[in-house]
C-alpha cells in the first residue's frame, strides 16, 4: 500500500481567510471517498484545543468532511482508527510533538498512514511528519517526551521557508539555520518549503504544489531550487 500525504507550509497566506488558499488542494487530495477526519490540535497553545478544532472544523465541513478531535470522548486512539483521514494542525511544533508522544498516538498515526490513509498537516503538522522536529521554526516553549517525530517521509521540512533578511539585523537567516542542521546531521536531507507551497506525496511520486519554487539543502552540496513543474521523487530516496 502506498502512503499519501499532503503537507503543506503555512494554513494562511497574508490577507486570506483560514486555509482559504489550501481548500482547492485538500479537496482534490482527499476526494469523495473520505468523510471521516481526525484532527490533532495540539500545536494550538494561545487558543483552547475545543476553539482550534471548531476552526479547522467550520472549513473541513464546508469542503464536505466531518471532523472529530483526538481530544473527543472517544479518546485519541479510537479517533484515528476510525478515521478516514488525519490532520495535524499548525502552531508550536514542541508543544504538538509532547502531547502527541504523552497521548500515546505516534504509533497509530504511523501504522494508518503507511496502510494508505491520507495526511494532511500544515507548518508544526508537516514538521511532524519528517524523522525529527529539529528542522522547526518554533521556540521550544515546552521540553517534549522527545524530538522524534513520525518518520513519514526520510527527510527534512523546514516550513515559512525564506531567502529574506531583516535590514540591520545580525541574526542567521533560515539558510544559515538549517546548514547548522546539516553539519551534525550530514546524512539528512533538508526542503525549504515556502509559504503558499505544498508537497503531495503518492507512494514513490513527490509533487510540489503552489506558485513558488522550493528549496533542497545537503551538507556539502550546493543548494538546488525546483519550480512545481520538476518532478521531486528524488527527495524520498
Amino acid at each position: 500500500m502506498q502512503k499519501r500525504l499532503l503537507l503543506i507550509s503555512n494554513s494562511t497566506n497574508y490577507g486570506e481567510q483560514y486555509l482559504a488558499y489550501t481548500r482547492k488542494y485538500i479537496s482534490e487530495f482527499l476526494g469523495k471517498d473520505v468523510r471521516n477526519v481526525a484532527f490533532v490540535p495540539y500545536a494550538a497553545v494561545d487558543i483552547s484545543w475545543v476553539e482550534y478544532t471548531n476552526q479547522v472544523s467550520e472549513v473541513f465541513s464546508e469542503l464536505g468532511y466531518t471532523l472529530k478531535s483526538t481530544e473527543d470522548v472517544q479518546g485519541a486512539k479510537k479517533v484515528i482508527e476510525d478515521a478516514d483521514a488525519i490532520v495535524v494542525g499548525g502552531g508550536n511544533t514542541f508543544h504538538l510533538i509532547h502531547y502527541m508522544h504523552e497521548k500515546g498516538i505516534m504509533d497509530v498515526i504511523r501504522q494508518k498512514v503507511e496502510n494508505s490513509t491520507p495526511f494532511i498537516g500544515w507548518s508544526a503538522g508537516s514538521n511532524v511528519a519528517c524523522p525529527t522536529i529539529k528542522t522547526t521554526n518554533d521556540m521550544p516553549v515546552i521540553q517534549p517526551v522527545s524530538f522524534e517525530g513520525l518518520s513519514l517521509i526520510p527527510f527534512q521540512i523546514n516550513p515559512h521557508y525564506t531567502d529574506g533578511r531583516v535590514p540591520n539585523h545580525n541574526g542567521e537567516s533560515r539558510e544559515d539555520r538549517i546548514r547548522e542542521f546539516l553539519e551534525l546531521n550530514p546524512d539528512m536531507t533538508v526542503v525549504g518549503l515556502k509559504e503558499g507551497t505544498m508537497l503531495r506525496i503518492e507512494g514513490d511520486m513527490v509533487k510540489l504544489l503552489g506558485n513558488k519554487t522550493l528549496k533542497v539543502f545537503r551538507k556539502d552540496q550546493p543548494t538546488l531550487e525546483y519550480d512545481p513543474s520538476t518532478s521531486l521523487d528524488f527527495i524520498l530516496k
